[in-house]
């Protein structure tokens, strides 16, 4: 064969060979694009206990999965308001959704019950309360029918009430319009205490009260705090009633397709996660009411009127409950874990 032949021929292998590798390259590129799964995971609130649990359970899965899933954390209601962001889960456009389970009670209302007041004594009791395997077990089945995974159960705080006028006696809940979480618990506790209740989404609570359209609402302390809710208001009420915990739920159509190790992977991380932000949501709790009180006022009902409360809540859980079967027994379980945990 002439050289000029053979020198031909060998660049004619050489280019077969360079897209050879490269086909190779590109098909291995395609097949780990593949295998990555995206986890998008929204929050209404920012800077508080839910969004470090997602910076906590994003990191652990990432690592675990060895990149296989990819987190992406969307805080301040970036994905749309608390409802659009469950709808999200339920139809799988989002993968997580992070919150007080009480917003879920149009879609199982039995993630109502942690919102009854008078049965959590305080901040370690809840977290004893949290940890409970019984009550994790429960909560966690809650919406599986409609399209819920629930991975994490952990502590937020107990309730507290902004008001533009400053509430120091029972007598100042009358007549007030106070925003409340969509939970008939929470709605009976402020007609009991002679309040207006007004179920209402967190991103709108602030500019509503800046307004005038509320005049108050029941919340967490991290939420005044992180959120600078002194711009609106100075006065907040410690009625430590109801105590608030926080959940993460994912959409059960993307955990469902997920291959079983990356399914145990997220489950497993998403406890250990919760574990991780129970006692940190206890020191920051206490830095959030030292921060409060340097823009505001902290306000306690004389001893005599916190009892006198606590006597006007008690039974409120069973008075809600007792005309729905299914409800008042998920109740009484939480009840029971209360009781254990104590």
């Amino acid at each position: 064969m002439h050289p000029k032949q053979n020198r031909g021929c060998a660049r004619t292998a050489l280019t077969a060979a360079a897209l050879g590798l490269s086909l190779v390259l590109s098909l291995g590129a395609a097949k780990a694009a593949d295998a990555a799964y995206v986890m998008k995971l929204g929050l209404a609130t920012i800077n508080d206990s839910q969004h470090e649990w997602c910076k906590r359970f994003v990191a652990m899965v990432e690592k675990d999965s060895g990149g296989r899933i990819k987190g992406q954390i969307y805080p301040a209601s970036q994905l749309g308001s608390i409802q659009r962001e469950i709808e999200g889960v339920q139809f799988g456009d989002i993968q997580g959704y992070i919150g007080p389970p009480e917003f879920l009670s149009g879609v199982d209302k039995r993630f109502e019950i942690t919102s009854a007041p008078g049965l959590i004594t305080d901040i370690s009791h809840a977290v004893r309360v949290a940890t409970d395997p019984q009550l994790q077990k429960l909560m966690f089945s809650f919406g599986a029918n409609k399209g819920i995974h629930g991975v994490a159960l952990f502590i937020a705080q107990p309730s507290a009430v902004i008001a533009r006028d400053p509430i120091r006696h029972l007598a100042d809940f009358k007549g007030k319009k106070l925003r409340v979480l969509a939970a008939a618990m929470e709605q009976e506790m402020m007609n009991r205490l002679g309040a207006t209740p007004v179920a209402m989404t967190l991103a709108d609570v602030l500019p509503a009260i800046q307004q005038g359209t509320i005049d108050g609402a029941l919340a967490a302390m991290t939420v005044y705090t992180t959120m600078h809710y002194w711009d609106a208001s100075k006065y907040v009420t410690e009625t430590g009633q109801p105590f608030i915990f926080s959940m993460a739920f994912l959409s059960k159509k993307w955990f469902d397709a997920l291959p079983k190790d990356l399914q145990a992977i997220v489950d497993a991380d998403a406890g250990k996660a919760a574990a991780e932000i129970n006692p940190w949501e206890e020191a920051f709790y206490a830095k959030q009411r030292q921060i409060w009180a340097q823009h505001g006022q902290l306000i306690s009902l004389a001893p005599a009127e916190q009892a006198q409360m606590m006597k006007l809540l008690s039974g409120v859980g069973d008075d809600v409950t007792k005309g729905d079967p299914l409800l008042h027994q998920a109740y009484r379980a939480f009840v029971d874990a209360v009781n254990r945990t104590k």
